[in-house]
């Protein structure tokens, strides 16, 4: 979590109220703390890929965290001084904390000698820690910090932080390039010795979704979660050689959301955005309580918000392809940065709150979750069978994942080499709230380059920043263009998007390219219900036809963005349409998930309608995309005029 938790918030985002409430100054607690234990996960593929060879642990405990840290015990000698404002961690004032062991890290340019490693905050910048080695130098630096305050304010912990790589270490070692990336994951829990006036305590107040609004004529509270920020950075690769290659990358981001700021009139949550203000007068309470920690209000389970992100290639001949997608990030803690309303509990998000998972939390082993295990229209999660909870006992288990299960993992040639000469691409991470009455806002879409250096792959860019999907960067729902379509298929089973674009190839002959984004529809099949729900499957969609009377068709093509031809939909005409079709249903388009299917048509386009099957048996079985652009008109329906029966 980004530990900056002013979360400045402009005039015009706020009402005069709000204002008043924000730059009335809070009663400043100063607070201390000593021992308690700290961890670290090295990302140890990273540190291997630029040089550093990190040795074993001397001094750690015999068992690692619940997220796999390496444990060391924190001296009682010393204290760590920060400050905390509004029930809120405000900054650190000053003091160190020095654990018990640590690493030695050899490098082609020397050894750095992290044995007993100190936390010190960084002069003239109170909102970082600095790894402090045997040398007396910051070689690494903390930020991103999730806390709370537990044990009845006794302890202070810190679920996670990240732990980066410093411009001069980068120098040193040769890879400039990697000066700041995030290359381990840290937890500390250190004793309060020191506390001032008691923070806020929660109300048990909460507005949750659809609580009446008080003395508001029947108006009630709303979720809408926000996308505010994101960026992208290399984590691993398994098999790399560089460009074209078929190394299997995995890029991760560190993704920042901001709840909702409205009070009873509309104000701008997200700056010069179309999608940035919501139309929730009223902004509702999210909970956000960690996997295996009870029934809690509103749901009776253990509700919180869910975070995916995705990877596209905007090919040079003006088709789309996803070329990369994660599983599943279970979110755990708030720290509701600049807040204005705080609910005065970590596993809240009150109004215009914001709150960041970092590089290296959205890289953890027991975090990570498949797709298939979520309702994403409800945001519910299947917990009994689940990778968490096999045996449906309440009890959490290990997840079994490795460093490359549930990552977006996307092969070298789908982002480099000459065959993709004049591509962009783009950066796609989203967070799912239950209730959410907007999820297009909810996610958002930043332009990234890929740069191949001697052992890693640098993520450029991270510009261009838009709320909503990828697929409507393609084709802009409010200006497609000529010769292009897009739209929106809802129902409460979830949402779709079917685009398409149309080019003119010359001597009578036109390319059609469509992708169908699946943004949160499935079928459920379930047994049980919460808490202790099974989700048994969530498929989405198994085919998709054009329509294309008499016209010839060549060139049929499918693309799912990875490299394995043996799950690609087979594609052929059928009773006058163009039809792909997954076999037995082995690679259904879920959700998170778009498909392109292309082909090559002798007549112009005309409007008619694309239809998808959905996998699993029910009621409707089709959906009709209406409006989109096919090589045959729709036959006009008859009509009865005023005899109609």
């Amino acid at each position: 979590m980004a530990i900056a938790l002013c979360g400045a918030v402009g005039v015009g985002q706020a009402s005069a109220a709000d204002i008043g409430r924000i730059n009335k100054p809070g009663a400043s607690e100063h607070w201390s703390a000593w021992g308690g234990t700290v961890g670290v996960r090295w990302n140890r593929e990273l540190a291997e890929d630029i040089g550093l060879a990190i040795g074993q642990a001397n001094g750690k405990h015999a068992q690692l965290s619940w997220r796999e840290h390496e444990m060391f015990d924190l001296r009682q000698t010393g204290s760590l001084e920060f400050d905390v404002r509004n029930s809120n961690l405000h900054d650190f004032i000053g003091g160190s904390l020095q654990a018990r062991g640590g690493y030695v890290i050899d490098s082609p340019a020397g050894r750095i000698d992290l044995s007993d490693f100190r936390l010190s905050p960084r002069a003239g910048d109170e909102l970082i820690l600095d790894i402090v080695g045997g040398d007396g130098k910051a070689w690494f630096y903390i930020d991103r910090l999730m806390y709370e305050l537990i044990d009845g304010n006794q302890r202070l912990a810190v679920r996670t932080m990240d732990l980066r790589i410093s411009p001069a270490l980068a120098e040193r070692i040769g890879h400039p390039e990697v000066a700041n990336w995030a290359i381990a994951d840290m937890q500390m829990t250190t004793d309060v010795l020191r506390q001032g006036a008691n923070p806020q305590q929660p109300s048990g107040g909460y507005k949750w979704h659809g609580t009446p609004v008080p003395g508001a004529g029947g108006a009630v509270y709303q979720a809408d979660l926000f996308m505010q920020t994101f960026s992208a950075q290399y984590s691993r690769c398994d098999g790399c050689t560089g460009e074209g290659g078929s190394g299997r990358v995995v890029f991760t981001p560190s993704s920042t959301l901001r709840n909702n700021v409205n009070n009873g009139s509309q104000q701008v949550t997200i700056p010069n955005d179309p999608l940035g203000t919501s139309s929730a007068l009223y902004a509702a309470d999210i909970p956000w309580w960690q996997k295996f920690t009870g029934n809690h209000e509103p749901y009776g389970n253990d509700q919180h918000p869910f975070l995916i992100w995705n990877l596209y290639r905007l090919n040079a001949d003006g088709s789309i392809d996803q070329i990369g997608r994660s599983g599943v990030k279970h979110a755990f803690l708030t720290t509701n940065s600049g807040c204005l309303d705080h609910p005065g509990t970590s596993q809240v998000l009150g109004r215009g709150c914001s709150d960041t998972y970092g590089t290296g939390n959205n890289d953890s082993n027991s975090d990570l979750g498949p797709r298939s295990e979520i309702i994403p229209a409800n945001n519910q999660w299947g917990r009994c069978g689940s990778i968490y909870d096999t045996n449906c006992d309440g009890s959490p288990n290990n997840s079994g994942n490795g460093n490359f299960d549930q990552r977006m993992i996307t092969v070298e040639s789908q982002f480099s080499g000459p065959a993709h000469a004049g591509a962009t691409y783009l950066f796609e991470s989203w967070y799912l709230a239950r209730q959410d009455i907007n999820i297009s806002n909810s996610m958002a879409t930043k332009r990234v380059t890929f740069t191949r250096n001697s052992s890693t792959w640098s993520v450029g860019g991270n510009d261009q920043y838009r709320l909503g999907p990828a697929i409507d960067r393609w084709v802009d729902p409010s200006a497609p263009g000529a010769n292009a379509r897009s739209v929106a298929l809802s129902s409460t089973e979830g949402n779709t998007k079917v685009a398409v674009k149309v080019t003119d190839l010359g001597g009578g002959q036109w390319r059609y390219d469509y992708a169908v984004m699946n943004l949160d529809f499935a079928r459920a099949k379930t047994e049980g219900s919460e808490p202790n729900l099974r989700v048994l499957s969530n498929m989405g969609y198994d085919s998709f036809s054009v329509p294309v009377g008499n016209a010839t068709i060549t060139d049929i093509r499918f693309s799912d963005g990875d490299v394995d031809s043996t799950n690609d939909w087979a594609g052929g005409i059928y009773n006058g349409s163009v039809l792909w079709a997954t076999p037995n249903k082995t690679n259904p388009l879920n959700w998170g998930t778009m498909f392109r299917f292309s082909f090559v048509a002798n007549q112009a386009p005309a409007e008619n309608a694309a239809e998808l099957h959905i996998a699993e048996r029910g009621t409707p079985q089709t959906v009709s995309a209406n409006g989109m652009l096919a090589p045959v008109a729709a036959r006009p329906k008859a009509s009865f005029g005023n005899n109609a029966p």
